[in-house]
């Protein structure tokens, strides 16, 4: 069973940062390409981040290039978002997911999410 677990966020000012961190288990997490969506109310789930299988590939929503950050750990099962200089823009439930890759972004491979983790950017 795909288990998704989603923490790190908060309630931050703008300009400052956060790290975000998924545990994945139930599935081989080396062998898939990862990634972070993220949603509003009312809003469909977006793309925003995707790193490849070792790595050393990585691709980024327009909004968030330059100001985030994807890595990953293969022998912890763990991957990693490091948001800098937060916009209120930013504020959404963050989410952890496989990645199908496509030159827009790309689609979540897992049809079970996590229960996210609130990214709250406020002055």
């Amino acid at each position: 069973e795909v288990q998704l677990v989603e923490s790190g966020g908060g309630l931050v000012q703008p300009g400052e940062s956060l790290r975000l961190s998924c545990a994945a288990s139930g599935f081989t997490f080396s062998s898939h390409v990862m990634g972070w969506f993220r949603q509003t109310p009312g809003k469909e789930r977006e793309f925003v981040a995707a790193i490849g299988f070792n790595g050393a590939t990585s691709q980024y929503t327009d909004p968030v290039k330059g100001r985030f950050r994807i890595s990953r750990e293969n022998a912890k099962r763990m991957m990693y978002l490091q948001m800098n200089n937060l916009k209120p823009e930013d504020t959404a439930v963050y989410y952890c997911n496989g990645v199908l890759p496509s030159e827009s972004g790309g689609t979540p491979i897992f049809g079970s999410w996590g229960q996210g983790t609130q990214v709250t950017v406020s002055s």
